[in-house]
């Protein structure tokens, strides 16, 4: 694929934490799906909608389409600036005008965005558009209802890696649309010591030793602990963060109250609905739910065209 194909005037309408490579690269490895059958878009991009057969054939080159996107769910609806850039990508002429903001609550029957331009780039880039703003909205939504539920807490909902392979940059971009906070990107810009590495180094005070030795206090440490002891051992060597891993409820208040605010808690594990007042009753200041990008339902939305 040419990474160079997605030209910065598109790109530079997406919001700020969608310009990353990845999205560039995703775009248009979504894009190879449905118009390359050998999944290259190194093609002349004025022949990039003709791809799609059964549009070329049954459409006239020259006919005019004018489209609504429209939601069949309630919930928070987000990507819909990365939908204009697909349909951008596919054929520079449509035009696409969004009625409602990333992050903004909307009903069934909401027109999300109407868009006009050449029919035949229209339904070429329809269904991958339609895909990012279903994902990108599902995880929103349901990270709001998350928010929602311990509101009057305070905790704060966090994402986790648990993201689509490819999509770690927009699944957590979602997360901030529906209210949620991010964890780390990815293994590069926070220090999370966890059990393997724990058992690696031979003890947590080992591990923490490790990482104040290589990189001092440029990253933020957290350490993950099963039992209050763990929590003591950990505490004693004050890193940043410590995490709760499956802790009750009663061990997660206890833990809570040996702490004493000095550093910050996170609980994590088999986070739910049900479960998540509960954990944020206990005092915890973070609460990271793996649910919210691993399991996602898509948001319903449609697109009609007419000429």
């Amino acid at each position: 694929m040419n990474n160079n194909s997605l030209d910065n005037k598109i790109y530079s309408h997406l919001p700020k934490p969608l310009r990353h490579f990845s999205v560039v690269q995703t775009v248009e490895l979504a894009l190879a799906e449905d118009l390359s059958a050998d999944g290259d878009l190194e093609i002349n991009r004025a022949q990039l909608a003709s791809k799609d057969i059964t549009s070329a054939a049954t459409l006239d080159a020259d006919v005019i389409l004018h489209g609504k996107i429209t939601a069949k769910a309630s919930g928070i609806i987000a990507g819909l600036d990365l939908a204009a850039v697909i349909f951008k990508f596919v054929d520079p002429k449509i035009e696409f005008s969004a009625n409602v903001q990333d992050g903004q609550q909307v009903e069934p029957g909401t027109v999300l965005a109407e868009l006009s331009g050449p029919g035949v780039g229209m339904l070429a880039a329809e269904r991958t558009a339609l895909n990012f703003v279903g994902r990108i909205s599902g995880i929103a939504t349901l990270t709001r209802k998350y928010v929602d539920t311990v509101a009057g807490t305070n905790a704060t909902i966090l994402d986790t890696r648990k993201t689509a392979p490819g999509l770690r940059v927009i699944d957590k971009y979602a997360v901030l649309m529906g209210g949620g906070e991010n964890h780390r990107m990815g293994l590069h810009d926070m220090i999370l010591i966890k059990d393997n590495h724990i058992d690696g180094a031979g003890g947590i005070a080992e591990a923490v030793a490790g990482v104040r030795q290589q990189y001092g206090t440029r990253y933020l440490i957290e350490v993950e602990v099963k039992d209050l002891d763990e929590l003591n051992e950990a505490l004693s060597l004050l890193p940043e963060r410590i995490m709760l891993d499956n802790m009750s409820l009663d061990m997660m208040r206890q833990a809570v109250e040996i702490t004493k605010g000095r550093v910050q808690l996170e609980a994590s594990g088999n986070v739910s609905l049900e479960t998540v007042r509960g954990i944020a009753q206990t005092g915890v200041d973070f609460i990271s739910v793996g649910a919210l990008t691993h399991s996602v339902p898509v948001f319903d939305i449609s697109m009609r065209m007419v000429a």
